[in-house]
Formats: C-alpha cells, structure tokens, sequence
C-alpha cells in the first residue's frame, strides 16, 4: 500500500477537527443550523491555513444524505466522494491555471444544470484573484443571479486584487495564520497517533519554520520524520531546517549586553563556520529582541513552554529597554543593509559593531551588568541605584525604584523614600509589584516598605541627571573654550547661552 503524506492524510474532515479557524467555524455552524445558505462564500488567508479543506467540508455539509447539517455523517456516499475528490457535483478549479474568460463561459455554462447526483452543485475556484478582468465580468452575471442549486466557494490569497462588484456579492471570511503554539499542539498529536518519537523543541521549531501555515508544518514534519530515520528530535531538525541555533543569539546578546565585542565576533565566526544563514540569524535576532521586550513590558506574554524562556527573561533584565528597542532597529536596518556588504559576514558582524558603538542616552559603560547570580544575595556594598537598574519593571513601578533612595537595608528589609513631588509613587500596589521583582532579583522573600519624605539627591534618576547635567556644563565649557566660538562671540557681541547647548544625543556614537 502506498504512502500517503501526512498534510493529506491528516486534512481535517469535519469542522471539528479543524485548527485554529473557531471564528469561521461559529459562523458557518450557525448558517448550517439556522439554513441561512448565502450563494456565494469567499474563503481569504495565507497559504496552507484551511481554505480548500473548508470549501469540502462545506461541501460535504451542503451535500450530506442526511440533510444539511453542520456536522455531515462522513459515512454516506456523497461524504465519501467528496473526500475521495471524485463527487460529480463538486467542481474544484484552479484559477491560476484556468484565467480565460473562454474558460469560465465553458465552466458556467454547466451552471444551469441540476446536480446529477447532490442536493447542491458546489464550485470551488481556488485562487480565484488569478481570474482575468473579463473572466470575472462572465462570473458577475451568474453571481447576480444564481441558480437555487448552485453554490460558489472562492479561495483567495489575495482579496484586494478581486473587483469589488465580486466581493459585494459574496460572503466573505477572513482565515487567519495558524499560532505556533497550536500547530505545535496538532503535529504533537499527529506523531503521537502515528507512534513517532519527538522532541518538543523540534516541534517548536517545525511550527516557527512553518510561518503560520499546518500544511507547511505537516510538510516539513514529514521531512523531518525522513531526516531523522523515524524520529523527530531537535538537533536533526534543526540540521534540516538551517535554523540557527538560539544559544547562538543569545551568547551574541550577552556579549553585546557586556560591551564584549571580542565575545560577539567570536560567536560570529562560529556561525560562518557552520555556514549558517546571517540573513536568518538578523530575522531571528529580530524577533528575539521582540521577545525581551516583551518579557520586560508584559512577562505573561511568554509561553511557559518556551525552550528560551529563562535566558530571555535574564536578559531581560540585563538589558535596559531602550538598547532593547535601538538594537531592534540596528537588526532590522542590518538585515536591508546585507546584501550591500562586501559578504554576509562582513555585514553581520558591522551590525554587531552598531550596536555596541550606538546607546540611548544614560545606558553608559559603567551601567552594564556584566553577570547576575540569583542564588547569592548582592553584597552590602552593591549600591540601590545599581540594583534598581537591574529590576525587570515597566511604568510607574520602574520610576518607583528610579525616584527611590534606600534609607535602610537590615537583612530582607528594604526601607526607601521618595521625594514629595513623588509620593503618588508610594502607592500600595507600586509597593508590591516592586516588591516582587526584587523577590524573583535576588531569589529570596522580601519586604519593602516606601515612605514619602526628604530625599538626599542619591536615587538613580537623580544620578543619572546629576550626570546629563555634568554632561551638558562640560559641552557647554567646550564650546565656550572653542576658538571659533569665540571669535564669532567678539564679531557679534554675543554671548554664548549654556542652556542651549546639549551633550550628546540618544544613538550617538560615545
């Protein structure tokens, strides 16, 4: 017996057993039970996300032996031509291939004719935009006026190209890309049934690779079944894939986190001697520079079972939020930049060099945290400003710990003040959120206590405008110092203003 392919032999039969399109699904059950049939349907999405496997199973709802009904038997005859693709009264044509208007004529000609075997004649035109202008000017007449037993199911990939007196006439429904997350769940349970061995982390990184499309996913799971002789583990997937390895990325975030550049090229050097793909590594660097976001802004977002999970969220907090944001761009622009460098190397490893000659202001050399160690607890001598900037917080939390002084420290206590012009800051559920990320900082149960009164200037925000200003008052001594200045201040009788004159800005070189 032959063998069949796990994207065909796992397409889904019902609308039970369909993945990640429940809005769709609602909508068409409901119609099905109330038989409020529309004659025309416009099934939209990316490829691979369950337009045509709708188009049959609405087929089969139109045309089961036991009425309509959202829910066909699946046993009759007419549930089981249309799965076999062989029911006389379904018509599948592909429009890429099929763009005539000569074509369509011939194809609606056969409209007028009562089905020879179903309740419905069903035409199902797959990408349909593919139609020529007078193609679709032949179809407008029989969508304006249908038959009673004939139904249109269109495919698309591309709606904006389809002419509005088209989509007006249709139902239209939007099918969405397929979450990582439940294409995973699906091949998990396709290997489990099929008694393969797996990795979780290969089906991770299967459904990534796969981009939102099942079919893509099951696919390529089929390939990593023959890759791997029978088993599905990570290591051979990501061989087969080219992926790039994300210790590789994270090793590289370190190290730029470190102001390490030795560090970052090094790891660069491994990459191009795997032949990896730096244009895929920019892209992944990308999306987990969205993900250490993310981990910073709202931490639930992160799945639980995500392999990288525990290093994003250290580098999360090594990391302050706006390198985070400058270093996205920098992979962004590197990427569109690659195929301008003298070889990929070379434009991946200047990327590197960007982001390590380029911060926002006030994420200076001396506050890079070089390492973290959770099981042991920082040493009297470690100063709050430092250990606020290390705290994963966001929002009036974040300028909690900026804005606060530590006026006492005895064992898990800390006691802190903010100003007066402050004191919204001391808000309980402030408190308590400060509270917790010192907790998940430093490993152990604290206590926090916050009160409003006379602050002695040694907070981080006050330091760090301590030395915006200290910064400012040196360019302005510059520029006064400036031989140029100075003659054009005696030419012009002028004067030079030193609240004019600013240090350097966000995403200059230091």
């Amino acid at each position: 017996m032959s063998y069949q392919v796990l994207a065909r032999k796992w397409r889904p039969r019902d609308f039970g057993s369909l993945v990640g399109q429940e809005h769709v699904v609602r909508a068409l059950r409901h119609a099905l039970e109330q038989k409020r049939l529309h004659h025309a349907y416009l099934f939209a999405g990316t490829r691979g996300v369950g337009k045509t496997t709708l188009a049959r199973i609405l087929a089969k709802c139109l045309n089961c032996e036991t009425g309509v009904t959202p829910q066909p038997c699946g046993k009759c005859t007419a549930c089981l031509e249309i799965d076999a693709g062989r029911f006389v009264d379904l018509l599948e044509v592909d429009a890429a291939t099929n763009t005539r208007v000569d074509e369509m004529r011939q194809l609606l000609e056969t409209a007028q004719y009562v089905p020879s075997r179903g309740r419905y004649k069903v035409y199902v035109i797959d990408e349909v935009h593919m139609l020529s202008a007078s193609a679709f000017n032949a179809m407008l007449k029989t969508l304006e006026e249908p038959p009673e037993h004939l139904k249109f199911i269109l495919a698309t990939t591309d709606p904006q190209k389809i002419p509005v007196t088209v989509l007006s006439r249709c139902l239209q429904f939007n099918l969405k890309q397929m979450l990582p997350a439940a294409i995973a769940a699906h091949l998990s349970r396709v290997l489990e049934n099929e008694n393969v061995e797996f990795d979780r982390e290969a089906l991770a990184l299967i459904s990534r690779a796969a981009a939102g499309s099942m079919r893509d996913a099951l696919s390529l799971l089929d390939q990593a079944i023959a890759h791997g002789g029978g088993r599905v583990a990570a290591a051979g997937v990501r061989e087969m894939l080219g992926a790039i390895d994300q210790t590789h990325l994270l090793r590289l975030l370190a190290a730029v986190a470190a102001d390490d550049p030795r560090a970052a090229i090094a790891v660069a050097d491994e990459m191009q001697a795997r032949s990896l793909s730096f244009d895929a590594a920019l892209a992944d660097l990308a999306g987990l520079l969205l993900r250490i976001a993310m981990a910073q802004t709202v931490p639930d977002a992160l799945g639980e079972d995500l392999p990288e999970r525990a290093a994003i969220v250290d580098l999360a907090g090594r990391i302050d939020a706006e390198s985070v944001q400058l270093y996205y761009e920098i992979a962004l622009q590197g990427r569109e930049d690659l195929p301008l460098a003298p070889d990929e190397h070379a434009g991946f490893v200047m990327t590197l060099l960007r982001m390590l000659a380029f911060r926002p202001e006030g994420a200076s050399r001396d506050r890079i945290i070089l390492e973290k160690t959770k099981a042991s607890t920082p040493s009297a001598d470690k100063s709050w400003p430092e250990l606020a900037r290390q705290l994963a917080l966001t929002g009036a939390t974040r300028e909690l710990a900026r804005n606060a002084e530590l006026r006492r420290r005895e064992g898990s206590l800390f006691e802190l003040a903010v100003p007066k012009e402050k004191a919204y800051l001391a808000d309980r559920n402030y408190q308590d959120k400060l509270q917790a990320a010192l907790e998940q900082h430093l490993g152990s149960g604290v206590t926090v206590k916050v009160a409003v009164g006379e602050t002695s200037g040694a907070s981080a925000a006050a330091i760090e405008n301590g030395e915006r200003e200290a910064r400012r008052a040196e360019a302005a001594r510059a520029v006064r110092s400036d031989g140029f200045v100075q003659d054009l201040v005696d030419l012009f009788d002028g004067k030079v203003v030193d609240s004019t004159v600013g240090s350097k800005e966000r995403g200059t070189p230091k």
